[in-house]
């Protein structure tokens, strides 16, 4: 028995509205487990489909509540009354788990101190530009910054829609954070102000379901922006003297996004100085930017064991997306740390998801 009284076992929670087409490849995905969960637990939040029947078809225990509970965050909640265990992996109802993923990130709460892991995030599919760019940020990301982060005991987020969290922890922070948009990166950071450990996993793999249209990656960018500048205004102060090193990363994020403009645009600023033609300026500055993002790349390829040349073919997609995240970054930083302060705004608190719901299959 743990600290909590429970068994150090596993209860997987999947909110769930409107996603009866996507969930059987999650639940699939956790029937394969190497170390099966004690149960699985669906959230049927207020759905209009066959969520809660295409749930209990595979055995999952269906959890309806009276009404929606308008966040990711809310519906999680809502199932921790019925959780049997210590550890609880929440799961995205569109993201599919690696079949050893429960037993690889498991073993890290040997430590006590750990409160929350993740694995490495992937794309589950590269059908559109979108797709494509975030498959390429998301091969930079989880091959790159994570393993920085980790290796200096700072991650900055366990990833949402694959995190392992252990329930004495969350009842210690009154369960899975409503206060912000993100609630993984709330918890995230809140932990670890307190002198817990959070934990990238990065041999632990899930695919998630990314935005497919613009309309749906802009809805995605704006809450994931919106939640960053939320937790910086909340916990900023307090990372800075509890936590020097994560403060840091937030600290760059945040100057990576005020510089990236500048950036962008150096070619066009170096050719307005009549020091280099615009075809001069714009070599050097591609040959900065391949320099910057290829080893990385390379490396995430062979690891993941992917076609160097389709991750490559991806690459000029990453442009796309890069260019929505700085629009709604820079909408985040005026009106979450500039407005809301002022009293001049409300911030997001519509919790809206990065995709439609999936047609059911005939």
């Amino acid at each position: 028995m743990t600290l909590s009284g429970l068994p150090l076992g596993v209860t997987v929670v999947v909110p769930a509205h409107n996603e009866e087409a996507g969930l059987p490849a999650t639940l699939e995905s956790l029937a394969a487990q190497t170390v099966p969960p004690e149960q699985v637990i669906v959230v049927d939040d207020a759905s209009d489909d066959r969520t809660g029947e295409v749930a209990a078809a595979y055995g999952a225990r269906v959890l309806r509540p009276p009404q929606n509970q308008g966040s990711k965050a809310k519906a999680q909640n809502y199932a921790l009354p019925y959780c049997t265990t210590e550890l609880i992996l929440a799961v995205d109802a569109d993201t599919v788990l690696a079949p050893d993923y429960i037993e690889r990130t498991i073993g890290v709460f040997d430590d006590p101190d750990v409160a929350i892991a993740a694995g490495n995030v992937q794309t589950r599919f590269t059908r559109t530009i979108w797709e494509r760019g975030r498959s390429v940020e998301y091969l930079f990301g989880f091959h790159w910054h994570r393993p920085i982060q980790h290796a200096a005991g700072s991650p900055m987020v366990c990833s949402g829609c694959c995190s392992v969290f252990r329930w004495s922890d969350l009842r210690v922070a009154g369960g899975f954070p409503e206060r912000t948009i993100v609630e993984d990166m709330d918890f995230t950071w809140s932990r670890q102000i307190e002198g817990r450990r959070a934990v990238y996993v990065s041999d632990a793999v899930a695919w998630a379901a990314d935005p497919q249209t613009l309309t749906y990656l802009r809805k995605q960018v704006w809450r994931w922006m919106a939640g960053f500048c939320q937790n910086v205004r909340l916990h900023l102060p307090r990372l800075m003297k509890a936590k020097p090193m994560l403060a840091l990363w937030v600290l760059l994020a945040l100057a990576e996004i005020i510089t990236a403009p500048l950036w962008l645009a150096t070619p066009f600023l170096v050719a307005a100085s009549d020091t280099q033609s615009f075809a001069e300026a714009f070599a050097w500055w591609l040959g900065a930017e391949t320099l910057l993002t290829l080893p990385p790349l390379v490396y995430a390829a062979r690891r993941r064991r992917l076609s160097l040349l389709g991750v490559l073919r991806n690459v000029p997609c990453v442009y796309a997306t890069k260019a929505v995240n700085l629009v709604y970054a820079w909408k985040a930083l005026v009106v979450e740390l500039i407005l809301v302060p002022l009293k001049l705004a409300k911030g997001l608190t519509v919790y809206e998801k990065g995709r439609p719901a999936l047609a059911a299959p005939v």
